[in-house]
């Protein structure tokens, strides 16, 4: 069982700033770590742990995660184990001497022991509004399923995922164009801001956990290439949504004569048809029907080559009205 919150959280204000570890891993984590460096009267990062190095690219060269590309760049000692669970990594954040242990998109579940090794335990900085999207892709489920508004939690973490109690909580409307990435800039930049808060309310002995409610529980699992599947028959508010909340990965994807189509812009239009059907084809975009509407596809992707506007696809690419861009699984 990991710390209690309930006598593991300062009740009194401590003179010295916090000992941190950050665990982070993506781009959505670097301004929270920027953030944390800085406020030296705050906190001191001791230490950085970010997934291993991964090849990439063409040449799949090793490439670093952009957590651990900061700490390289600013000399922060950096770890990046391969094993969390056992051989030395354990006994090295024992050994840090942590007052707590900041957790952002790290992508791996800490163990009791790490999970105790700081004095005041470790907090999760989540990109949903808790206890909704619990797991490793809120804000592409979030906008997927048309939520209006999202935000971030704080959280005293727990051996659950995402489970543990709350610590702060802010909101973020989301947007009608808004992608994944979009949404993701702005959701660091305020997690970034949350997180300085609910340490400075540490650090003052003010901060409190309160347990997450039982309703409204949905999860966010790890997304897939197949999840990027346009389901036409689908109202087109939600069709505009999951493409949204799929860009930039896994990318939202139909078929075009028997090939992926990727779509990288889309909004909602008017219109009406079988579902999957092209209604217009123009140089203002790719009006196709829903289950209920009509959206319009501004920006696509053809196999294997650059994403076009849709006037510069449609001179490569012609289209038709009455042809369908849903899979064969779709249609009829």
């Amino acid at each position: 069982m990991a710390h209690d919150p309930k006598t593991a959280l300062p009740s009194q204000p401590l003179a010295d700033p916090l000992r941190v570890a950050f665990f982070g891993t993506p781009a959505l984590a670097v301004p929270t770590l920027d953030a944390l460096l800085a406020r030296p009267d705050l906190c001191e990062v001791v230490a950085v742990v970010a997934q291993p190095d991964k090849p990439a690219g063409r040449g799949k060269k090793m490439r670093s995660p952009p957590t651990a590309a900061r700490a390289k760049e600013l000399g922060i000692a950096l770890h990046q184990p391969r094993k969390v669970r056992s051989g030395a990594f354990p006994e090295a954040v024992e050994a840090m001497n942590l007052d707590v242990a900041v957790v952002i998109a790290y992508g791996r579940i800490l163990t009791t022991r790490l999970l105790e090794a700081p004095r005041f335990g470790c907090v999760n900085v989540h990109a949903s509004l808790l206890p909704a999207w619990r797991g490793a892709g809120p804000i592409q489920w979030s906008l997927a399923h048309g939520d209006p508004v999202t935000g971030v939690t704080t959280m005293w973490m727990e051996e659950g995922l995402d489970t543990g109690p709350m610590l702060l909580v802010e909101e973020e409307p989301i947007e009608p164009e808004d992608t994944a990435s979009t949404l993701g800039v702005r959701l660091g930049a305020l997690g970034a801001s949350l997180l300085i808060r609910t340490l400075e309310e540490m650090k003052a002995g003010r901060l409190s956990a309160t347990p997450q409610p039982s309703e409204g529980v949905s999860h966010a699992p790890l997304l897939s290439k197949e999840d990027g599947r346009i389901d036409w028959t689908r109202p087109a508010g939600l069709v505009s949504a999951h493409a949204r909340g799929m860009t930039p990965w896994p990318g939202a994807v139909c078929s075009y004569r028997g090939r992926k189509l990727k779509v990288h812009q889309i909004e909602v239009a008017e219109g009406s048809g079988a579902a999957g059907t092209v209604l217009e084809a123009a140089r203002d975009g790719v009006v196709v029907a829903c289950g209920e509407g009509a959206v319009r596809l501004l920006r696509l992707q053809p196999p294997g080559k650059r994403a076009l506007p849709a006037a510069d696809f449609l001179n490569g690419y012609p289209m038709e009205p009455g042809e369908s861009l849903a899979f064969a699984t779709e249609e009829g």
